[in-house]
């Protein structure tokens, strides 16, 4: 179920780069320029900036980031000059300090913070000399959570556009970006029939972007992630189950390296057990469950180029004879028994059923889509749990690209102030 938020995120969350944000350093460049121009020719534009996107019945996520950038990054310097010139000192500060960081064992506290207290100072100069014009903007926007159309208005800016455009490039990414996993979270969701879905999709972004991704698959109505860092905005942790590389670590066997999960691990962390580093997964399946007295769940994983060792013996030249879910026999192409499969769920299902563990479920990942999942939903497969991972980052041919157009007072050809779900204002007090 989606998750609309009403109690925006205050922007103190994010942990923004300000002073990057300030100097345009993460601006495309011609939005910078646009302000300098304007800066220089001392010219005050008030506008209504529309943000908007073109996917038609979108879940909005990235709001309240996009708040934040605006709430840190919205003014000018007193002396844009001076300003650049301790930007420029800022950046390479920043570098230095990383440097000793990097090798912390070998420099001594007095080094560390003294080029820490250089960093400081300069930050703080380049504090004095801003203004900060957040307080001047009216902005309405929609909730994190909440749906909208292709075209309608997710935010309006008013106000003088020199003060905010220089965060054009970061605020649209920070939408683009959440409303992206937030819509394809909540399409899985859908597909699944309310089972639960864990949000598998750390490895298919950079690192730096794991919270508002993890939040943004939350809003979208997922069960769970995988990081710590992806359930910061929402005060949740990583979950997960046994890796390959743990099996791997015991000489690949999955009942030893589930055994030692067991042993070490918090008793308050489910038992799930990958059951596919042999590619036989019944039989490691029910090995597990013999051997593990509180075993929650087996997750498949079966590559999608394999075929699982339960099926060899059941092939006939170039096709497989193979019991569905009502016991009657079908003649299958390998193609279709390929990877995660609903033959191969059923074969599981039915192996643990019959060796006496009903109530361990049955957890599948890999290449899962909507479609997929919908198509298992629709045949009565028997999964209890799915994990999805880089269908949560379709960007469907760039189509959840965000765009902020000028709208008032003159708007380009075939853009105007259009009609949309009802928009909230904005508390610009709070930074």
């Amino acid at each position: 179920m989606v998750v609309i938020v009403s109690n925006r995120l205050v922007p103190v969350k994010f942990r923004l780069p300000v002073e990057k944000l300030r100097a345009g350093y993460k601006s495309d460049t011609y939005f910078k320029r646009t302000g300098q121009i304007l800066s220089l020719d001392r010219r005050s534009v008030g506008v209504t900036m529309q943000l908007f996107q073109k996917v038609p019945d979108a879940v909005v996520c990235g709001v309240d980031h996009a708040l934040a950038i605006l709430a840190v990054g919205t003014g000018w310097y007193k002396n844009p000059y001076t300003a650049k010139r301790l930007f420029r000192m800022y950046l390479e500060l920043e570098k230095e300090v990383y440097g000793l960081w990097r090798d912390l064992s070998s420099v001594e506290w007095e080094e560390f913070s003294r080029k820490q207290r250089e960093l400081f100072d300069v930050s703080k100069e380049l504090d004095d000399i801003w203004v900060n014009a957040y307080g001047d903007l009216k902005i309405e926007a929609l909730y994190d959570g909440e749906s909208v159309g292709a075209r309608q208005p997710v935010m309006l800016i008013r106000g003088d556009i020199k003060t905010f455009v220089h965060l054009e490039t970061p605020y649209l990414g920070a939408l683009t970006d959440g409303t992206m996993v937030c819509t394809n979270t909540r399409d899985v969701i859908r597909a699944a029939s309310g089972k639960p879905v864990y949000m598998f999709g750390a490895r298919h972004q950079s690192a730096e972007s794991q919270a508002g991704s993890g939040y943004a698959a939350y809003v979208g109505g997922a069960t769970g992630v995988s990081t710590d860092e992806q359930g910061e905005f929402w005060e949740s942790r990583g979950n997960g189950t046994i890796p390959h590389v743990l099996i791997a670590s015991y000489g690949g066997d999955t009942v030893l390296a589930t055994k030692k999960f067991d042993e070490y691990m918090n008793i308050t962390i489910r038992r799930v057990s990958l059951v596919d580093f042999e590619n036989d997964s019944v039989r490691t399946s029910i090995e597990v469950a013999r051997a593990v007295g509180n075993l929650y769940a087996v997750r498949l994983d079966t590559s999608e180029n394999m075929v699982d060792e339960c099926f060899k013996s059941l092939k006939r030249g170039g096709y497989y004879e193979i019991k569905d879910a009502d016991g009657q026999v079908a003649c299958v192409s390998e193609d279709i028994v390929r990877g995660v499969n609903e033959y191969l769920v059923q074969a599981v299902r039915r192996g643990l059923d019959e060796a006496g563990f009903p109530g361990v479920k049955i957890f599948v990942s890999g290449g899962f889509t909507p479609e997929k999942i919908r198509r298992f939903e629709d045949r009565k497969v028997p999964v209890d749990i799915y994990g999805i991972g880089s269908s949560l980052f379709d960007r469907r041919g760039g189509k959840f690209e965000y765009t902020a157009d000028v709208v008032e007072p003159v708007a380009k050809a075939g853009r105007g102030l259009w009609e949309g779900p009802a928009l909230h204002q904005v508390d610009t007090s709070i930074r």
